[in-house]
């Protein structure tokens, strides 16, 4: 692309705003609700992928790679995502999706990703779970080769995320959070966020996938972080997490019909659009916590005459293709 990657980004990052918010029959207590609308951020490079995108992509132009690999299902929104960004920079990209059986036919996902000019390659299940968590630069066929596993999960992508909370404090007038709520899937964006909080947030992550060890998974990422140079001075406190892993309503992709009706009574207050998969249940955790008074709301740091101030992180995964 003939502009400066640096400033592409910027320039999608600026669409991500901060809007107040209210959920209904929630606000028992004295609170402030703000939402970051990073899905706001493109069509198909929404939300928190753009993130983990901009740290892996501003890191494989700074090592020179000719040519991007990474690993997605057959309805990978990375894969999409990765596709569109690797296409307006110009860089080559390979795709490497689960299941040999698909072709760049086999759903709309897929086919927009090959529109966009990425080499699909298709592996059987057990390559595909041998290679996804491949990063970094490498060869591969005598190029230099970045790679970026699946999701975007690796040190460039907590390093992209940590964008989120501050700009979020710059768009309330510098002034911080009580609390940041937000949905969890590989961990990486909410890692970022963890690293760029002050010690009186706490974070609030909502898994998705049932029975799933977020503080194993999250101190895993945080070990490789340690070990990367562009990462390695990243802080991560654990006694400001705290995980919410009973909102996952029977897994991922899962629903209940609590949720469904969350979802579509939230979105008919066209405040800003949630889905089920994600969004909706991170939403559906904050105003349960609201509604019951929570104790772990409270930031012992502020008068209790003071709102607590609460940031809810859209993580995007709204935008359909059909």
């Amino acid at each position: 692309m003939s502009t400066d990657v640096s400033l592409w980004f910027a320039k999608l990052k600026s669409r991500s705003k901060l809007e107040p918010f209210k959920l209904s029959f929630a606000n028992k207590t004295a609170v402030k609700l703000f939402v970051k609308r990073d899905d706001l951020i493109d069509p198909f490079i929404s939300g928190n992928k753009l993130r983990k995108l901009e740290g892996n992509l501003m890191a494989a132009k700074a090592t020179g790679a000719a040519q991007i690999v990474t690993f997605g299902g057959a309805y990978s929104n990375h894969l999409l995502a990765s596709a569109a960004a690797a296409n307006e920079m110009g860089i080559p990209i390979i795709g490497k999706v689960r299941g040999e059986e698909l072709n760049e036919k086999s759903n709309p996902m897929l086919l927009e990703c090959n529109r966009l000019s990425m080499d699909l390659q298709f592996i059987d299940r057990t390559t595909y779970t041998q290679s996804k968590h491949q990063s970094g630069l490498s060869k591969d066929h005598d190029k230099p080769t970045w790679h970026i596993p699946e999701g975007g999960a690796n040190p460039e992508g907590i390093l992209g995320c940590t964008n989120i909370y501050k700009e979020a404090v710059a768009q309330n007038n510098n002034q911080h959070f009580d609390a940041v709520f937000i949905a969890q899937g590989t961990t990486t964006t909410s890692m970022g966020i963890l690293a760029s909080i002050p010690p009186s947030t706490q974070l609030f992550v909502v898994p998705v996938l049932k029975g799933y060890d977020s503080l194993f998974e999250m101190q895993a990422l945080a070990s490789k972080a340690k070990q990367n140079p562009l990462t390695a001075h990243l802080q991560f406190n654990w006694n400001q997490v705290t995980v919410l892993d009973t909102y996952h309503h029977g897994g991922y992709a899962k629903t209940t019909p609590e949720l469904l009706h969350f979802t579509t009574t939230f979105n008919s207050t066209q405040q800003f659009p949630i889905e089920p998969t994600y969004t909706a249940k991170a939403l559906f955790a904050l105003r349960d916590l609201l509604q019951k008074d929570d104790s772990r709301l409270i930031n012992p740091t502020k008068s209790t005459l003071e709102p607590m101030c609460i940031l809810f992180v859209h993580t995007g995964g709204i935008q359909a293709i059909d």
